[in-house]
C-alpha cells in the first residue's frame, strides 16, 4: 500500500525510467536547432532551458554577433526560458569559467540533471567542457556526436532548418557568403575545402525557421561589415526595416 502512494505522489512507477532534466547550450545557430530537435525526439530527455552567453558589451551573441533580441525571440518560438549569461568584454578564460561555474550551479539548484551541447568532431572542445563540469552535478550530453556532416546538412535542409549566415571566417570563405541563407544551394555553392556544416569555423548561422519553432521568426540582412579577418553580416528583425 505504501509503494502505491509512493508511485501516486511521483506521478511514476518505480520501474519507469527517470527523466533528464536538460539546459541546452544555445548558440542561435543551426547546431543548437538541431541539437533540441533530436532531444526532443527521446521521451526520456526533458529540455528545461536554453543558456546563451552574451557580450553584454555589445549586447550580441560572441562570434555569431546575433543581436540579444533575436535569440529571445527564438527562444519564445521553442516554448522554452533563455537562461542569458552576461559576459563582461574584454572576457578573460578565468572569468568565463568562474561565471558558467554559476549558470551550472544555478541548474544543480533547479533539478537539473545534465547540459546538452551541439558539438560534433573537435574532440579538445568536448573534452574542455567534460572537464570543466567535473564536480558541478550535471553531465554533459553531445546529441550529434560523429554525424557525418554532409548527412547532417541535408536532414537539417529537408526537415525545414532555415537560417542566415551570420558571420564568415575571411581565411576560408569569399565575404560573399555573409548574410546568405543556409540551405541546399548554400551547401553546393561552398568550396570543396569547407565543411557544409561549418564544422571548421568557416562560418556561423542564426535559425529562423525549424522543426522546434511555433512560427517562424522575420528577419532580413542588414549591414555587412569586416573585422579582424571575419565577415559580420547583422542580422535584423524584419520590424526594424
Amino acid at each position: 500500500m505504501l509503494a502505491l502512494e509512493m508511485v501516486e505522489r511521483s506521478g511514476r512507477r518505480s520501474d519507469e525510467p527517470r527523466v533528464k532534466r536538460i539546459l541546452l547550450s544555445w548558440s542561435s545557430g543551426k547546431d543548437s536547432a538541431w541539437a533540441l530537435h533530436l532531444l526532443r525526439q527521446n521521451p526520456e530527455w526533458r529540455v528545461e532551458a536554453l543558456v546563451t552567453t552574451f557580450n553584454t558589451a555589445a549586447d550580441r551573441v560572441a562570434m555569431h554577433a546575433v543581436r540579444r533580441a533575436l535569440v529571445e525571440e527564438q527562444a519564445r518560438a521553442a516554448g522554452l526560458p533563455l537562461w542569458q549569461v552576461e559576459l563582461p568584454w574584454p572576457c578573460s578564460n578565468a572569468q568565463y569559467e568562474e561565471i558558467m561555474r554559476g549558470a551550472c550551479q544555478r541548474g544543480v539548484a533547479e533539478g537539473i540533471t545534465d547540459i546538452a551541447f551541439g558539438d560534433l568532431y573537435l574532440e579538445d572542445i568536448r573534452a574542455y567542457r567534460e572537464r570543466q563540469l567535473e564536480g558541478t552535478g550535471l553531465q554533459p550530453l553531445f546529441p550529434l556526436w560523429m554525424i557525418p556532416t554532409r548527412q547532417l546538412a541535408a536532414d537539417m535542409v529537408a526537415a525545414g532548418i532555415r537560417a542566415k549566415i551570420t558571420c564568415v571566417d575571411g581565411s576560408k570563405l569569399d565575404r560573399s557568403f555573409a548574410g546568405r541563407d543556409y540551405g541546399q544551394e548554400f551547401v553546393d555553392s561552398l568550396p570543396s575545402t569547407a565543411d557544409p556544416f561549418g564544422e571548421n569555423g568557416e562560418f556561423h548561422t542564426f535559425v529562423y525557421e525549424a522543426p522546434v519553432f511555433a512560427h517562424p521568426i522575420a528577419v532580413e540582412t542588414g549591414e555587412i561589415i569586416e573585422r579582424d579577418g571575419f565577415i559580420f553580416a547583422d542580422v535584423l528583425p524584419a520590424s526594424l526595416l
